[in-house]
């Protein structure tokens, strides 16, 4: 659960419960937290929405599927800047890099079938590097899990719950996730922070940023059955 890296974003934060008060996570809530990552694998292909903010009033917006049967996502990518929109095209990524592709002409559909049209010859691979928009990909490969985390670990790590709120008519908890080992030193709070709902469903991770202050976000917002993300065909690393 400790991972190193989230995601910056535009989203509107809405508290409504007035239990905001810092404190360690209680055992229930530390349960919850660590079955949130399996949950999330159980749910694949998931949608997706990752916002970075790159600095320089840039923006880059991301929205697709990710499959943690196989650590491999796919979406359509945005940047806008304070002038208007700057680039957009289609994005593939796995834990090993990324590859970024014009959208095909004459193709609708979601990004997975749009990439599917796509050559290999046609991706523009690249391993990841520290910006924003690279490490909110490779946090969203590693928020699904094929078993849960050790609760009592969590809890001892440093995983503090934030506070409530309630999102589109249901309630989560705010948690700081347990410190990564050498990630943020005694007594100061992970840089990320995952909201989980009475169930252990994940539905929005942010992760602050050196030197930002918008932290990146990840919104989910449940299964697509449907989905099929492409056979790996670009090539990182």
């Amino acid at each position: 659960m400790a991972i190193a890296a989230a995601v910056g974003g535009t989203v509107a934060y809405r508290t409504v419960t007035a239990d905001t008060g810092e404190r360690p996570v209680t055992v229930d809530e530390a349960s919850r937290l660590a079955l949130s990552r399996l949950n999330l694998f159980q749910a694949s292909p998931v949608t997706l929405a990752l916002t970075a903010a790159e600095g320089g009033d840039v923006t880059v917006r991301v929205e697709g599927v990710v499959d943690y049967r196989v650590r491999r996502g796919v979406g359509r990518y945005r940047v806008t800047g304070a002038s208007g929109p700057l680039d957009h095209g289609l994005v593939v990524w796995d834990a090993g890099g990324l590859g970024l592709a014009p959208e095909p002409a004459g193709v609708d559909g979601p990004a997975w079938e749009q990439a599917e049209r796509v050559p290999r010859q046609g991706w523009s691979p690249r391993s990841y590097t520290a910006d924003p928009l690279d490490a909110g990909l490779q946090l969203v490969v590693q928020l699904g899990a094929d078993r849960p985390d050790n609760p009592l670990l969590l809890a001892q790590s440093g995983a503090r719950r934030l506070g409530g709120e309630r999102l589109d008519g249901r309630d989560y908890d705010r948690f700081a996730g347990p410190r990564a080992q050498g990630a943020a030193p005694d007594g100061e709070r992970s840089p990320l922070t995952y909201w989980v709902d009475g169930d252990g469903g994940l539905r929005r991770v942010t992760m602050r940023m050196p030197g930002l202050g918008t932290p990146t976000a990840v919104e989910f917002s449940g299964q697509d059955g449907g989905a099929k993300l492409p056979e790996a065909p670009w090539l990182t690393g």
